[in-house]
């Protein structure tokens, strides 16, 4: 046993026991050292799969590691979106055709449907209906006058054989007769002319389709210059306007399917694009694509609408949309060269939905792509990528 045994002035005799210390001492380095151990080993294992360290060469330095994605080519279809007005196919104004006058009738009312020809108001007639019955009565006068000429020339006919009537008077008789026929002519024209008059003061619909609007109250004065009575939209077949840029309209053609949702609606309602505008404004580099669609009781002609476009397919490489950075440069992508350092491509997108973003431009399909954690790199920077499979 190891102590040490000091005599003092005062003859007491001490004795200090050193074996005990060596082993409390030995016990707490090597607490420490376990401590320091676990510590390095969280540091070293520790962080994130998109940017987590990794041991590097003989050098021993750390670099960042990131899961990358090869995304190939996929048929992807693309899908245009534009928003516009609603408006009637056909919104055909509907007026007064004749004289006019004051309108003592009308028999419908905007939202109403209605048939070919007919009846939507009527103007006062009182004063036609009397100049008609004048001109039949004109009928029936030529027409006695026909008969008694037609008499005359028989009756010279007659005569004429046994030497009292010459045929000059025969002549006569019968150019008398076919005045007779012809004034009855010219005055059943005046009546059937003045019965038109009188049908053109009922104001009726040239197609069958929706009333749009009634501009016109019963005792209102109207004439040729009153403008529009109603306003109809010909068959009920609707339209959406849908103001596209011009890089966007050159893919559009006749035909294509499209699906329209009304502002403050949630119900979508399909139509196709029948037709596409040959001219841009020149001052929104916009251009106008109408997209028929059906009557639907939520279509309000006036209201603004969004559309989608199908705009056919295309093959490209599709990224998920974390992949997918921007900047004042554009839209660009960072790409694990083969030296496992990052670059930067520009990329030109199509289409982006649920399904991710289309690269139309500046991908092949076989690159690395960073999958996240772009914001973070730096190009020319060392990483050790990570694949995962593409979707």
């Amino acid at each position: 046993m190891n102590r040490e045994t000091t005599l003092h002035s005062s003859d007491t005799l001490v004795v200090v026991d050193r074996s005990r210390r060596k082993r409390w001492a030995i016990i707490a380095a090597a607490v420490v050292a376990l401590a320091a151990i676990a510590i390095a080993v969280m540091m070293f294992t520790g962080g994130g799969d998109e940017a987590a360290p990794a041991r590097g060469g003989p050098g021993g330095g750390q670099v960042p590691t990131v899961t990358v994605v090869v995304p190939g080519r996929s048929e992807v279809a693309r899908t245009l979106t534009a928003s516009g007005a609603l408006a009637a196919r056909r919104d055909q104004p509907v007026g007064v055709a004749g004289e006019g006058g004051m309108v003592t009738r009308v028999l419908v009312d905007a939202g109403a449907w209605v048939g070919r020809g007919q009846v939507l108001a009527s103007i006062d007639r009182s004063v036609q209906s009397q100049e008609s019955a004048q001109l039949s009565a004109q009928i029936q006068v030529a027409r006695a006058d026909a008969v008694l000429a037609q008499n005359e020339l028989d009756r010279a006919q007659a005569l004429v054989a046994r030497g009292f009537v010459s045929k000059a008077d025969v002549d006569r008789r019968r150019a008398a007769r076919d005045a007779a026929s012809a004034r009855v002519r010219v005055a059943q024209a005046n009546y059937a002319a003045s019965r038109a008059r009188v049908g053109r003061l009922d104001i009726r619909a040239p197609e069958g389709g929706l009333i749009l609007a009634r501009n016109v109250e019963v005792g209102q004065v109207v004439g040729g210059g009153s403008g529009a009575l109603f306003r109809l939209a010909a068959g009920g077949a609707m339209e959406m306007r849908a103001q596209m840029a011009q890089e966007d309209l050159t893919r559009i053609r006749t035909g294509m399917p499209a699906s329209v949702t009304p502002v403050g609606t949630e119900r979508t309602i399909a139509g196709s694009v029948w037709q596409v505008s040959p001219v841009i404004d020149p001052q929104s580099r916009q251009g106008e694509v109408r997209i028929a669609i059906p009557y639907d009781a939520a279509i309000r002609p006036g209201g603004f609408a969004e559309a989608r476009i199908g705009a056919g397919g295309t093959n490209a490489p599709l990224l998920p949309q974390s992949a997918v950075l921007s900047d004042q440069r554009g839209n660009y992508v960072y790409i694990i060269n083969g030296r496992n350092q990052v670059e930067r491509r520009d990329v030109r997108i199509g289409s982006v939905d649920d399904s991710g973003v289309s690269v139309i431009e500046g991908l092949s399909g076989q690159e690395r792509v960073v999958l996240s954690a772009g914001p973070f790199l730096n190009p020319g920077q060392k990483v050790a990528p990570k694949r995962q499979a593409a979707r």
